[in-house]
């Protein structure tokens, strides 16, 4: 005789449905702790809900280099302001470019706004020239020649102040003296060598060619005239300037201006940046390390300067046409390199941020800065609560009106993906830096309607059993397979969907299909979880197992087919009497 076959429990463990519904339970409780101990009891806010401010940039083209903007170096200058704006701290900033040549950066309120406007637009074009002259940063008296035919001082410029890191004037340097320094300047090599002395030779030099006359005189007159005291003035001296030129330029501070080089070692050539506080001179500086190759320009560089006298021992760093410091070089260095100036903690920082992040492949301008207001970011949050508050009651108006008690198992999923998507926004945003806009509130109300959409096709399989004439329990357990295909399916779908508008859209649009994703995927482990397995203790109560009118699964009002019973078979009669 054959051993009788071990019956199996349902599939899939939902035979024990109390051990899923600890789970999801634990989890709920995890989540929430996470959210209190992390201080984000609410979800971040975007700059379209909590304010902020919305930067519009319009890329420059220098003179005969129009071909410069292109897809490629918008695209380049988009990666490079989101990671500058990252590192410094600013979560949900929104770049992306608008036509062919303007980017728009949107910074929510809270962060480091202002000081991320001030370094989006900062193209970070960073050279070390070696300093030629200085003077104060006004305009110089021109010189006037004597009857002699000798220059006469006709005015000593006071000298800068030699801390911060910039470069001093010789106290009784004159006019005349600097002016000579600049058309020197331009006869000698653009770097000086050991032997220069800090006055270069008269103008009646032999060697120098007609063009270098007119070159000299043009940047002497340009020097004269410089007044760093205007931040046009510097942007204009700053305009077109080239590696491979002799430039004159103005400190940060506008205090100081210099005649400057051909540049030595480019930006390009630091490989990382970093602020920190020098304790011995009680200031802060900023440390670049630098690739192989620069390495061995800034030796080649600094072994010349290093012979020099002052100010032509000076190397500048000139950080988009300005000079952000000018030290002195008194001995051969490589492989890094240290800026000291008039830095505060933030500016140190940014100056690294900068260097670390690379430089804009072109120029920017600011063509419009507007602010979005928390009034107007609460106004268009409070309407899509209230637009998420009807669905969701026209939802539940529903499902009480036609499935009855199984509106309690449906009201209290919905519940439960509540709390865990509201949760989870509110963990993401210091961990990814999710931030909640508008088109994500958009997405968490179309959810709504996919969560529903879940319970529905499982309630529908569950009645159709019902009809066929089963009783709960069995029709439970027989129409979960069926409505987990479908599920599984129509989730798989919506997923997919999310995934795809994330990847090809930018910006907003991208909140809201993350949204959708997020409660897509919580939709199934809900179900799973919680629905199925609720729906399995509930099918052994009274209330629901016995058909009451209210419970939605009243087997006359679903029109259940009467169960199919046999009729007994009456044996013939063996007794030839009873015949």
């Amino acid at each position: 005789m054959a051993a009788p076959k071990k019956s199996r429990g349902p599939a899939g463990g939902q035979g024990r449905p109390g051990r899923a519904l600890a789970l999801i339970l634990i989890a709920m409780v995890a989540l929430t702790g996470g959210m209190f101990l992390a201080d984000q009891p609410t979800p971040r806010l975007g700059i379209d809900l909590a304010g902020g401010t919305s930067i519009t940039l319009e890329a420059k083209s220098e003179p005969g280099q129009e071909s410069a903007i292109n897809k490629t170096n918008m695209d380049t200058a988009v990666q490079i302001m989101e990671r500058r704006v990252n590192g410094l701290g600013v979560s949900e900033a929104e770049v992306q470019t608008q036509g062919d040549r303007n980017i728009i950066v949107n910074i929510p309120k809270g962060t480091n706004s202002a000081q991320a406007r001030e370094q989006v637009g900062t193209t970070a074009k960073l050279y070390f020239r070696p300093v030629l002259t200085v003077a104060q940063g006004t305009p110089t008296p021109e010189p006037s020649a004597s009857s002699s035919g000798k220059p006469t001082p006709s005015g000593s410029p006071s000298a800068p102040t030699a801390d911060k890191g910039k470069a001093s004037a010789t106290p009784d340097a004159s006019a005349t003296t600097q002016g000579r320094a600049v058309t020197g300047a331009l006869k000698t090599d653009s770097t000086p060598s050991p032997k220069a002395s800090t006055t270069p030779k008269a103008d009646t030099t032999p060697s120098a060619s007609a063009a270098d006359e007119a070159a000299a005189a043009k940047l002497q007159k340009q020097f004269a005239a410089l007044d760093c005291s205007s931040k046009a003035s510097r942007a204009e001296a700053a305009r077109g300037a080239k590696p491979t030129d002799t430039v004159v330029a103005c400190s940060s501070e506008g205090d100081a201006k210099y005649v400057l080089g051909p540049s030595e070692v480019s930006g390009t050539e630091v490989d990382s940046a970093k602020a920190g506080f020098d304790q011995q001179r009680g200031m802060w500086i900023v440390n670049m390390e630098f690739t192989k190759q620069g390495s061995k320009q800034f030796q080649t560089i600094t072994k010349k300067l290093s012979a020099q006298q002052s100010p032509q021992n000076q190397f500048a760093i000139a950080l988009d046409g300005e000079v952000v410091s000018a030290p002195q070089v008194n001995t051969t260095l490589s492989g890094s390199a240290e800026i000291s100036g008039s830095f505060t903690q933030q500016s140190a920082e940014d100056l690294a941020n900068v260097l670390s992040y690379g430089a804009l492949p072109l120029s920017f301008k600011e063509q419009s800065v507007t602010t979005v207001t928390a009034a107007l970011g609460g106004e268009q949050l409070q309407a899509g609560l209230i637009a998420g508050a009807i669905g969701l009651a026209l939802v539940v108006i529903y499902l009480v009106a036609y499935y009855r008690g199984l509106a309690f198992i449906a009201l209290l999923s919905l519940l439960v993906s509540g709390i865990l998507t509201y949760t989870l926004m509110s963990l993401l945003g210091p961990a990814i830096g999710f931030a909640l806009n508008l088109p994500a509130v958009c997405g968490a109300i179309v959810a709504i309607g996919i969560t529903a959409d879940s319970f529905i096709v499982y309630f529908e399989r569950v009645r159709d059993e019902i009809r066929e004439g089963r009783t709960l329990r069995p029709a439970v357990e027989r129409a979960w397979p069926r409505a987990r295909r479908t599920i599984l399916v129509s989730d798989f779908v919506s997923f997919l969907a999310a995934a795809v508008l994330f990847v090809v859209t930018v910006g907003k649009v991208q909140g809201f299909a993350f949204t959708l994703g997020l409660t897509t995927l919580l939709d199934v482990v809900v179900v799973f979880l919680f629905t199925k397995p609720l729906m399995t203790l509930m099918a052994r109560t009274k209330f629901f197992a016995g058909g009451h009118p209210w419970s939605g699964l009243d087997p006359q009002r679903l029109g259940a087919k009467p169960p199919l019973r046999r009729s007994r078979r009456v044996n013939a009669p063996t007794d030839p009497k009873e015949a």
